[in-house]
């Protein structure tokens, strides 16, 4: 097994020290211990302090004392931050992605491929830095200049999942570094030793460059971190990664002050295979959306939709390809899919196993747990059909439904039925479908690919989704743009003052 021990210490994470950073480490913060476990075998990696209700005051004043010195920082300055941050996770790629395969059970290139995703985001916001750009807009006034700028936003609350331990918070805070931001890391109480180690590196950062701290974190035990965010009017911009039932709570606890939120939520992806699709190909994809990192990701395929003329040959050769699948400790060499996070998502799995069987499912192959230490179960495809109410939820787990069509917008509307709307994919070799798939009609997913599985989205896009899904979009493209405020303006340089709309409004002459 791997030396956990050894890893820790080499990413500067002390067993049983403070996971709560301000305008400093707060060494003996007043909330709950937490320990986290490595589900592979169950057994604790470390435990670390998590905050109280003090801690998170003095964090989130931290934070907004931060922001005022911050945000008058120019931007290509601060995107020098954000690169040396990526220098820093170039260094210690190997032992963070480690950590995460100890901790949140993903196997090893997975692993260090979520710590290449932090170090991409780095670049980008890098480049992005000096391209925060307005647009200079026709005025109807004479003598008139009328343009947009944008301003650094606020302190802003970033609540992540266990699934991507450390990406999402880079997603999130690489870009909102450069807009001028500040940011309050809430992390998933299942993984706080990876959010402690990626701290480190960005309070030694901030420390040899004579900055405040710009990433700040505050760990909890259960929800009350990411209570206490919500309904802080000092942040500004809340941004949560979670299930649709967590993103409601923290929606609607935003909106009743009147702030923002950045919302990416559940997934129940479909990817449509049609009569002329290349089979060897769409096999490749549906094997890696479905089973890599144990089905626990927002983008895992869930719903196999197929062409009735195709179904059987595809399925039997998708059974043959799950039956092959090498499970085990996820940091073997040739593991392919590791465990579930805890024994509480094992026992969701078996669950929604059995509603399929009682809705007229039928297991094609796994179904089981697998009898031996830590949260293992077998990758499981279940023959169903459209009306069954448990292909409707998001179960976080390696189950795919697969269910058959006959005519293609009868496959887009199975596909787009569901409440989440966050990918989805096509394999198809014909122009007209795979373009009728991507029409105004087609997909109502955020995400839509052709002849690509549901996952493993490039950060040069903007990621998010759509309905239950809760309508953000993070890192590429303009996602930016949530991070800041637009500001209007308009300057006269004439000696007259014309009103917009020919509105007049003349004094009566005087005398």
């Amino acid at each position: 097994m791997m030396d956990s021990e050894a890893v820790l210490n080499r990413l500067a994470v002390v067993p049983g020290s403070s996971a709560v950073c301000g305008a400093d480490w707060i060494a003996r913060p007043s909330g709950p211990s937490v320990v986290s476990y490595n589900p592979a075998t169950g057994a604790p990696l470390a435990e670390v302090l998590t905050a109280g209700g003090a801690d998170y005051d003095e964090v989130a004043e931290a934070a907004r004392e931060s922001f005022l010195r911050w945000r008058s920082i120019p931007a290509p300055a601060r995107g020098e931050f954000v690169r040396r941050l990526g220098d820093r996770l170039r260094r210690h790629k190997r032992d963070l992605g480690l950590l995460v395969t100890l901790e949140c059970g993903k196997i090893l290139s997975e692993g260090e491929g979520e710590v290449q995703e932090m170090i991409d985001m780095c670049d980008f916001a890098t480049g992005l830095s000096r391209q925060l750009h307005g647009m200079t807009i026709a005025s109807e006034r004479p003598e008139h200049r009328m343009f947009e700028q944008w301003h650094p936003l606020g302190p802003v609350g970033c609540i992540t999942a266990f699934n991507f331990p450390v990406a999402v918070w880079a997603w999130n805070a690489a870009i909102a570094a450069v807009c001028g931001d500040t940011i309050v890391w809430k992390p998933s109480p299942h993984t706080p030793l990876t959010a402690l180690a990626v701290q480190h590196m960005s309070v030694q950062i901030a420390r040899e460059m004579s900055l405040p701290q710009i990433s700040l974190l505050c760990a909890d035990r259960d929800a009350s971190v990411a209570t206490r965010l919500a309904h802080d009017p000092r942040f500004p911009l809340i941004s949560a990664t979670g299930s649709c039932a967590m993103g409601r709570s923290v929606a609607q606890a935003v909106a009743a002050r009147l702030g923002r939120t950045l919302l990416e939520l559940g997934g129940n992806n479909a990817i449509i295979i049609t009569e002329d699709a290349n089979l060897d190909l769409a096999l490749h994809g549906v094997l890696f959306a479905a089973v890599g990192t144990a089905g626990q990701r927002c983008t895992t395929l869930r719903r196999l939709i197929i062409h009735e003329n195709v179904a059987k040959h595809f399925l039997d050769r998708l059974v043959q390809a799950y039956s092959s699948i090498t499970i085990g400790d996820p940091w073997d060499p040739g593991v392919l899919m590791g465990p579930l996070i805890h024994a509480t998502a094992v026992d969701r799995m078996m669950n929604a196993v059995e509603a399929a069987r009682h809705e007229g499912g039928e297991v094609l192959v796994g179904g089981e747990r697998i009898s031996r230490p830590g949260n293992f179960v077998q990758p499981t495809i279940v023959m169903g059909h459209h009306d069954m109410r448990v292909i409707r939820e998001e179960t976080f787990a390696p189950i795919l439904y697969a269910l058959r069509y006959r005519d293609l917008d009868h496959a887009i509307a199975m596909q787009n039925s569901v409440p989440q709307g966050l990918s989805s994919a096509i394999f198809t070799e014909r122009l007209a479908s795979a373009e009728r798939f991507l029409s105004s009609s087609g997909s109502d997913c955020g995400i839509a690919n052709v002849n690509i599985g549901t996952s493993g989205a490039e950060i040069g896009g903007a990621f998010g989704g759509e309905k239950d899904t809760g309508g953000g979009r993070e890192a590429g493209s303009d996602a930016w743009k949530a991070y800041m405020r637009r500001q209007t303006c308009t300057i006269n340089y004439g000696r007259k003052l014309p009103l917009a709309q020919g509105v007049r409004f003349d004094l009566p002459a005087s005398g």
